[in-house]
Formats: structure tokens, C-alpha cells, sequence
């Protein structure tokens, strides 16, 4: 089956001929420590090329440290500013994606997982539900951490990862394409509620500035593309950044949310692109060690705690598999089996971001999908991981600056590296049953349910009862058994946790 993957040479995408990766050796020995550490001519790519990835997976990743704070800050208590769990995010997220880039050399960058944040602030930390304290559910973050930790040094995580077939690894990547581009076109506020579940802008309209804003920038990138300009995704955001600050200063616009609630609908769906008070501001880690170890299991005893990390293992565990091989397929770097290289390290780097984010009271850090972007921009190797790790530490500092980029601007990027992820769909064979059911529900059902894992579930699942279908168990890897029966029961968690009390 031929494969078909992203690979950088001038910024177009080549098909490659063979089933395993084609790597372009170098023309030259490596001339440089960096050249040798990260092996920058190995994968065809350069430093120039290592930073504009980085910045653009920075860019395209920044929203959390306003977003996290925003979520976050919900259950936070009073010693906890929203302003000192940005600085957190930052932090963490900052130290852990550098870790990555100079330990597994790979272009993903970490940070407070979204998703995770929100079952921390409604769930795990909610008066009215489990009715833990913050420092408490920090603690089952930190367990959490520790258990995926024990499950990667142990070979299970990767082996699981290695048990998945090709094909499913293809459909997942696919998949996370779509997903990434939905949340693009949500962030920038062209997809949103209405009479429907989902709608195009105001009542089937582009309305309000912002979205011109958006348009522009995605026009930008495109003309660039096609045109076969290097940097499009970075001129892109830059420009319509630029933009976003001049229809600011002339036209006043609003933010379109107040309290969670809209206001506006023609304003800025997360940030206002406008600088108030000073650039630059000394960082507050009052976060860091808002954290108790066991409060949560004399709160709700070991049989509920230990079902709440199970249920927060499980969206970890998959999350980032399909965001390496969403990121290693961009890049270019999987084997003929969709692995990438040193996939432990990788591993084990994410399983310890989740330790991290538990000890600085941030949530659990996880890879992040928006470093497809990055891939998208020419990112090949960890030195781009460095970059965008160096650039949220920078942050901490930076914060007025960073959040002068608006959603609308920087899910451009998202949503135009979900069209590039999508061109690997074809190596899917859908004339075959067997992958092309378990590959229609992972695709589709990432985007629709808002979750990388649920798609990955549902279409480990559909794998499972395809072969059972066929007659065909021994084709079955013990793992998958294993693995799909875990998510069953994932998905049942509700009704488990009420049977039991």
C-alpha cells in the first residue's frame, strides 16, 4: 500500500514512493553541534526552518495560558489569581516541551491539557459534585501522572501503541485533521451554536470584523501556499494579527464573551487584540505545590478515586498517541509501521508532563495538537520543540504581549494544517471493510464528540467487533482485546460509578 506523508522540501507536500519513510540523507557532514544533535540534515531541515515552527506552534498554542487560567480559575481559591495560573501554565508547559525537543528530538510541544483543565474545574474540584478542593484534585492529576508514568517504563504504553495497526494509526491522524480544524473554526468563532447544533457565524453569516480578521489571514496563507511562499503560516498569523490591531484601535470592538456568557456576538470570541498596561510583568507561581496527595481518598474512598484516575488515564493515554502520529505523519518521521522514532522517550517525557502539571497546580500537561501547526510550518526535530518551550517561559514575562494575538488569527493555522493532514486519507484502503469501518468512526467521531480519545475508543471498538464479525479473533492482538474492553468500560463510566455509590 503505498503511503503517502507530509515531507518538507520547500514547504510542498511530496508522496512518497515506497511504503517506509523516506528520509533524505545529508549531502554533508554535519557541521555544527546543533546539526548533529538534532540531526537537522538527516531530516532535511535547518535551523531557520527549527525556529519559524517553533514560534508558530507557540503562536498557535498561546491561547492556553489565557484559556487554562480562565478555566481553571473557576475552582481556584482565593490565593490562586487567574494571573498566577497563567504564569504557571507557562512555566510548566515551558520546562516540560523543552524536555521533549532535547530528550526524544521531536517537534511536540506540552501544556495544560484542555479537556483535562475542564473535568479538574466542573468535575473533580465542583462543591456540587465530587465536592474536592483544588489541592485535591491536583492530587489525583498528580496519581494520574505517576500511573501513566509506571505503564511507559514498563513497555505497556508503547507496546499498546505498537499493537494498533497502520491503517487505524492513518485514520487517527485523519481524524485529529478535522478535529483540529474544528476547533480553528470554533476559536475564531466561524462555527458556533445556533438554530441548528452548529452554524456558520451569525445566522449562517460572516458578521463583525473579527471574522474578517480570520478570512484575511486564511486568504494570506492560502495565496502563500499555492504560490508556494515559505513562512505562510507564520505571515499569515503575523499579518492578520496586524490587522486585528488596527481594526482595534479604530473600531473599539468588545470581547464576545462575559462570565461564559455571549455579549457580543461580533466580537473577539477569546482575546481582544489590544495592549493595556505594561508589556512586561514579574510572574506569579502561586500555583506551584497547591497540592494534596490524599485528601481526595479518605473525601471519596480508594474504589472512587481509583475510577476517577482511571478515567483521566484513559484520555491521556490516547491523546497522545494520536497526537505523535498526527505530528510524526506532518513531519514525516514515521516507519513503515506509522511509529516514530524513540517513541518511549516520547512517552515517557508526556506521562512525566502530567506529574508536572499535578506538583505546579496547573492540571495535567499533555502533548499538544496544535504543534501540527508547527510540523505544518516546517517543523522536523526537538530544536523547534525548544523554541516554542523558550518562547512560553519568555511568556511569563510577556503576557500582555502574547495575548495580543487573537483566536481569530492564530486558528488559522489550525484550520489550514487540518487540510494537510486530511491529504493522507487516501492511503486508507476503504474498499476494505475490515480497516474502513474502525476508520470512518475514528475519523468522524473525533470532531463530532470534541475528543481525540472518544474517536480513538469507538474506533478501536469497531475494530474489534469488524474481526469478530469476519470469524477472524487470532487476527486480534491481545492488546487490542485488551485496550477496547478498557474503553468499554471508559464509556460506561457513569452508570458504574452509580451502581456502585
Amino acid at each position: 500500500m503505498k503511503k503517502r506523508a507530509f515531507k518538507t522540501k520547500k514547504d510542498q507536500i511530496h508522496h512518497s514512493s515506497s511504503s517506509k519513510t523516506q528520509v533524505k540523507h545529508p549531502t554533508k557532514e554535519p557541521d555544527s553541534f546543533l546539526d548533529r544533535y538534532f540531526q537537522l540534515s538527516l531530516r532535511s531541515t535547518t535551523i531557520g526552518r527549527e525556529i519559524r515552527g517553533g514560534l508558530v506552534t507557540f503562536i498557535a498554542m498561546s491561547y492556553i495560558l489565557v484559556v487554562n487560567a480562565s478555566v481553571l480559575g473557576v475552582a481556584a481559591p482565593d490565593n490562586i489569581s487567574p494571573a498566577s495560573i497563567a504564569a504557571g501554565t507557562a512555566l510548566i508547559g515551558g520546562v516540560m516541551t523543552i524536555i521533549m525537543g532535547v530528550v526524544a528530538n521531536f517537534p511536540m510541544a506540552l501544556a495544560s491539557g484542555m479537556g483535562l483543565n475542564a473535568i479538574v474545574a466542573f468535575t473533580l474540584a465542583n462543591k456540587d459534585l465530587l465536592g474536592l478542593t483544588f489541592q485535591e484534585a491536583m492530587g489525583l492529576i498528580f496519581w494520574e501522572g505517576v500511573a501513566i508514568t509506571i505503564l511507559v517504563i514498563t513497555g505497556f504504553r508503547e507496546a499498546v501503541f505498537k499493537a494498533v495497526p497502520s491503517q487505524l494509526k492513518i485514520a487517527i491522524s485523519v481524524g485529529i485533521g478535522l478535529f483540529i480544524a474544528f476547533i480553528g473554526l470554533i476559536n475564531a468563532g466561524v462555527v458556533r451554536p445556533g438554530g441548528t447544533p452548529v452554524q456558520l457565524g451569525i445566522n449562517g453569516s460572516f458578521d463583525g470584523w473579527p471574522m474578517v480578521v480570520f478570512l484575511f489571514g486564511l486568504v494570506v496563507i492560502i495565496v502563500l501556499h499555492v504560490r508556494k511562499i515559505q513562512g505562510a503560516l507564520l505571515i499569515g498569523i503575523a499579518s492578520s494579527t496586524v490587522l486585528a490591531m488596527i481594526v482595534q484601535s479604530v473600531a473599539k470592538i468588545p470581547a464576545m464573551h462575559d462570565k461564559g456568557e455571549v455579549v457580543n456576538p461580533t466580537g473577539w470570541s477569546l482575546n481582544v487584540p489590544a495592549l493595556e498596561g505594561a508589556p512586561i510583568a514579574l510572574p506569579d507561581f502561586s500555583t506551584l505545590g497547591a497540592i494534596d496527595f490524599f485528601g481526595a481518598f479518605s473525601k471519596l474512598g480508594p474504589v472512587a478515586v481509583l475510577l476517577l484516575i482511571f478515567s483521566l488515564m484513559l484520555a491521556d493515554f490516547f491523546d497522545t498517541m494520536g497526537t505523535m502520529v498526527a505530528v510524526g505523519a506532518g513531519a514525516n518521521l514515521l516507519d513503515k509501521e506509522s511509529n516514530p522514532p524513540k517513541a518511549k522517550e516520547i512517552l515517557l517525557v508526556d506521562s512525566l508532563a502530567a506529574v508536572a502539571g499535578g506538583l505546579g497546580g496547573v492540571s495535567s500537561n499533555t502533548s499538544y495538537v496544535e504543534s501540527t501547526a508547527g510540523v505544518g510550518e516546517g517543523a522536523r526535530t526537538g530544536l523547534a520543540s525548544v523554541v516554542t518551550g523558550v518562547l512560553m517561559l519568555l511568556a511569563m514575562f510577556f503576557a500582555p504581549i502574547v495575548d495580543l494575538v487573537p483566536a481569530e488569527a492564530a486558528s488559522t493555522a489550525l484550520v489550514f494544517v487540518g487540510f494537510l493532514m486530511m491529504l493522507s486519507v487516501s492511503d486508507i484502503d476503504w474498499h476494505d471493510t475490515e480497516i474502513a469501518l474502525p476508520a470512518f468512526f475514528t475519523i468522524a467521531m473525533m470532531p463530532f464528540t470534541y475528543s481525540i480519545t472518544t474517536g480513538i475508543g469507538l474506533g478501536f471498538i469497531a475494530y474489534v467487533v469488524v474481526k469478530l464479525a469476519r470469524g477472524k479473533i487470532a487476527s486480534i492482538h491481545p492488546l487490542m482485546w485488551i485496550i477496547s474492553i478498557l474503553f468499554m468500560i471508559y464509556f460506561a463510566l457513569t452508570p458504574i460509578q452509580t451502581l456502585l455509590g
